[in-house]
């Protein structure tokens, strides 16, 4: 609960009250324990806290729980029984401004981002790439980013790495070279990803993270709540997705310096995901933006169950540390249970590795960091109940809020722009076209040139068959003037023909006939073609 005249948030209850200090905030928090060792309680009580001191808080919605904080808590034995034993004074239970949010929008505004935004690292860890395939993935954005060519939603994506691998060739002696087994792989793995719904996730308009800072009239932060109970069945989607975010948050948010208390909170739940299986260079980006993060106002929360969940080079930036119950029933168990008790700064008033399995639901080992940034001791303490509710709402009352958000015109219609899939798409039937009618071309010329051929030869043989017949005229004339001398005439008076004159006529009238047929075969030949 945000104590106004402490200007600090009252977390737990031991021997003494436990502050969290604001102007630490941003140096992250650590929330770990067992299954229902109370982290979800401990999660609400820091997240109202922010909201009651005006930062708006992302929270990632696991369970459905977290709903119910759009509605006031409930009086029950153990709200009382905390209420009781920490002397709290003047608790009232209230509800919170709560904004909804849903990769799949079903319960919330639709989450959406463009490929080009997500980038290439995040996105070859989403699509499972090796190294090389995710160095050829690297060349594809290069080459999409250098001609101006939109990539948001997966349809753009998959023309241009098509577009790529056709032209592999031409892009080899700039970007590098890029393998047809590397571009399959690709192609491949966003056919996977579509089948498992992954194309609903891509495209416009893109979730604007500045609609996360807002406020209510009564100037408590807006709580953006993403529910991943179905997101969650994708362990790797969900911790790419909040990822991404958090290095949109990053990117977006100018260097701040020193504040009295966080811009904003983000709080990372079941964040030994994001580690799982991650590369080297994905690790070192986050530990980057972990480190950096925190001068530009952000105050970051990692739940888990053991703080081994996270690389020491994370959990060492950060500064504000719950940890709840522990079990230690394997020897795997009992090293992590060690683990936790180290990282705290000791208690001479007992053994924290002890108490770590001695914890009952809602108590906790809490250090944070005072006002010089030193962590402080150790304490063993009670959390403090919630102000909302702790059951999830009724999917009515969700949608309700959905109706009434001021976002829900905003994000609820999706936009297609031009992008690289219509240009590509367009270039491309510009390429067949022109293909096509220099392939018509040529096959006119062929034809003509087939004709052309046609009639060479056929003048040629006409030329051949008008010689022969020149030279059967001379010689029918040389036989008529030989036979004229000699012949005799018929009883009606006309010259009779020699059996050699006979010959030679039925010769001459043939090769004429020949020579007709020919040029009449030849010129529909033509004609036909």
């Amino acid at each position: 609960m945000y104590m106004k005249e402490e200007g600090k948030i009252w977390l737990a209850t031991g021997d003494e009250r436990v502050y969290l200090n604001p102007a630490m905030a941003n140096r992250h928090g650590l929330i770990a324990g067992a299954t229902g060792t109370g982290k979800t309680v401990t999660l609400k009580v820091i997240a109202e806290s922010f909201s009651d001191m005006g930062v708006p808080v992302f929270l990632a919605d696991i369970k459905g729980d977290l709903s119910g904080m759009c509605k006031p808590g409930a009086e029950n034995k153990h709200i009382r029984r905390s209420i009781d034993t920490m002397h709290i004074e003047n608790f009232d239970y209230t509800s919170y401004p709560v904004r909804f949010f849903d990769v799949y929008a079903k319960n919330g505004h639709p989450v959406r981002t463009t490929i080009s935004d997500m980038g290439p690292e995040l996105l070859a860890r989403l699509l499972g790439l090796n190294e090389t395939q995710s160095g050829v993935l690297r060349i594809i954005f290069r080459i999409a980013d250098d001609k101006g060519l939109l990539l948001l939603d997966l349809k753009d994506l998959r023309s241009m790495v098509q577009y790529v691998g056709d032209n592999a060739n031409e892009f080899k002696l700039t970007y590098g070279n890029v393998s047809s087994q590397s571009v399959g792989a690709i192609q491949r793995a966003l056919l996977t990803l579509e089948d498992e719904g992954g194309d609903i996730f891509f495209g416009e308009p893109a979730l604007d993270l500045v609609d996360w800072f807002d406020w209510d009239a009564e100037g408590r932060g807006v709580m953006n709540i993403l529910e991943c109970q179905e997101l969650f069945q994708h362990p790797l989607l969900y911790s790419t997705f909040l990822l991404w975010m958090l290095s949109e948050l990053y990117e977006m948010l100018p260097e701040a310096g020193d504040l009295d208390k966080p811009k904003i909170a983000f709080f990372f739940d079941e964040a030994h995901l994001l580690f799982n299986d991650a590369p080297k260079a994905l690790l070192e980006k986050v530990e980057q933006v972990v480190r950096l993060i925190r001068s530009k106002g952000v105050s970051v929360w990692f739940i888990s169950q053991n703080p081994s969940d996270i690389p020491e080079s994370v959990l060492g930036q950060i500064g504000n540390r719950v940890q709840h119950a522990l079990r230690a029933y394997t020897p795997n168990e009992q090293k992590n249970l060690r683990y936790a008790a180290r990282s705290f700064r000791v208690n001479p008033k007992f053994d924290t590795e002890t108490v770590l399995q001695e914890l009952a639901t809602g108590e906790a080992l809490v250090s944070v960091l005072d006002e010089k940034g030193v962590p402080t001791v150790v304490e063993r303490a009670g959390i403090l109940p919630p102000r909302s509710s702790m059951n999830a709402v009724e999917p009515t009352d969700i949608q309700e809020a959905i109706f009434k958000s001021p976002l829900r015109d905003k994000y609820t219609e999706v936009a297609d722009r031009e992008s690289a899939y219509e240009l590509l798409t367009a270039q491309h039937a510009q390429q067949q076209a022109a293909e096509e009618e220099a392939q018509k071309q040529l096959e006119e010329e062929k034809a003509e040139l087939e004709e052309q051929k046609q009639m060479t030869e056929l003048e040629k043989q006409r030329a051949k068959l008008e010689k022969e017949k020149e030279k059967l005229e001379a010689e029918r004339e040389k036989l008529r003037q030989k036979a004229k001398s000699k012949s005799s005439y018929s009883s009606s008076g006309r010259k009779k023909q020699t059996v050699v004159e006979k010959t030679i006529n039925s010769a001459a009238n043939t090769i004429g006939r020949e020579i007709g047929k020919n040029l009449i075969r030849g010129i529909f030949g033509t004609l036909k073609k």
